[in-house]
């Protein structure tokens, strides 16, 4: 009998899947970023739950605040991938007893913040004592039915996007937990990607509204295992060939000998959404974009064989099926 180390998050969740029983006429399958409930009227009520646990998801560097804003803002970039506004967020609490006043303030007044950027509002929730910062908590917003924007409807041919750059979180982390040298000039950039990260909810918004996305995800495990579960729920593979390194994360790699494209793909937490647009809808998912302030990065496309390839100037290779996985990774 393996342990949930040897099995690692993605196997767990398999093995749970497996003793569900499906809701009848489920509008969005297991799997997707996102549940849903048909409501009648041609919408669907959206719901994401979404778990942050001090051991594994708090830094060295990270306050409480942003801690439990970061517990608001991960969940809301998973309904921003599918193109719905949150409405209300339901937080509950795992306290170790050691814990403060202060600190309880100071995890309130995160969770408050995280909604609030995003025009939601956190209504309740649970508290109980812990032995460590547990912070669950569950996303609601509705969203008219043929405007959600799915996992599984890329199709070959059409054009691989995303909206930014990555790497960041990858490089934050070294800084915080390896102290890696890092010039000043780079150093907020890259720290600031991991205690305040940002959900792509205006992107997702007018994303869905412009109805010009085939497939949609948000990155939050790396943009590479985005990449194949995408490819994966839609029975398609990619070809890339623009890999979106951020700038500040080619610095820090050559300073510190390190490998970017590995950074870039492996990292995880970066919460950009990663779509795909069929070519003749691509000037208008791009438009859509801009008008809110933002652009798209075309990064290649998507291809009828099912292998994830990357071709860069020096050689091609896979894109191997990575990134953070809990209990493996940590």
């Amino acid at each position: 009998m393996k342990s949930l180390k040897e099995l690692g998050e993605r196997k767990i969740i398999e093995i749970i899947l497996k003793h569900l029983e499906a809701m009848p006429n489920m509008p969005i399958p297991f799997g997707d970023d996102a549940s849903a409930i048909d409501i009648g009227y041609g919408e669907l009520a959206v719901i994401k739950t979404d778990m942050l646990v001090g051991k594994t998801d708090v830094p060295r560097g990270m306050s409480l605040w942003q801690a439990a804003r970061k517990s608001v803002v991960m969940n809301i970039s998973d309904l921003a991938a599918k193109g719905v506004q949150p409405v209300a967020i339901l937080v509950s609490l795992g306290l170790p007893g050691n814990y403060t006043e202060k600190d309880v303030e100071q995890i309130s007044k995160g969770a408050n913040a995280g909604a609030r950027e995003y025009n939601a509002y956190v209504l309740g929730g649970d508290t109980n004592e812990a032995t460590d910062l547990t912070i669950s908590c569950s996303a609601f917003g509705t969203i008219k039915k043929h405007l959600f924007m799915k996992r599984s409807g890329a199709k070959p041919g059409d054009i691989v996007a995303v909206t930014g750059y990555f790497g960041k979180t990858a490089a934050g982390l070294k800084i915080l937990l390896e102290e890696m040298p890092t010039p000043a000039r780079i150093r907020k950039t890259l720290v600031d990607s991991v205690l305040m990260p940002h959900a792509r909810l205006k992107e997702g918004l007018t994303l869905a509204k412009a109805k010009a996305v085939t497939a949609s995800i948000d990155s939050s495990d790396g943009l590479a295992w985005s990449l194949h579960e995408i490819a994966k729920a839609s029975s398609t593979g990619f070809y890339i060939d623009n890999l979106p390194t951020a700038k500040e994360v080619q610095e820090f790699a050559e300073i510190n000998n390190l490998n970017s494209a590995e950074l870039t793909l492996y990292g995880g937490e970066e919460y950009e959404l990663v779509i795909t647009v069929a070519p003749e809808s691509w000037e208008k998912a791009k438009i859509a974009v801009e008008d809110g302030g933002n652009r798209l990065i075309k990064i290649g496309k998507v291809t009828k064989e099912k292998s994830i390839i990357l071709r860069t100037d020096r050689k091609v290779f896979q894109i191997e099926p990575r990134g953070w996985e809990h209990f493996k990774t940590n």
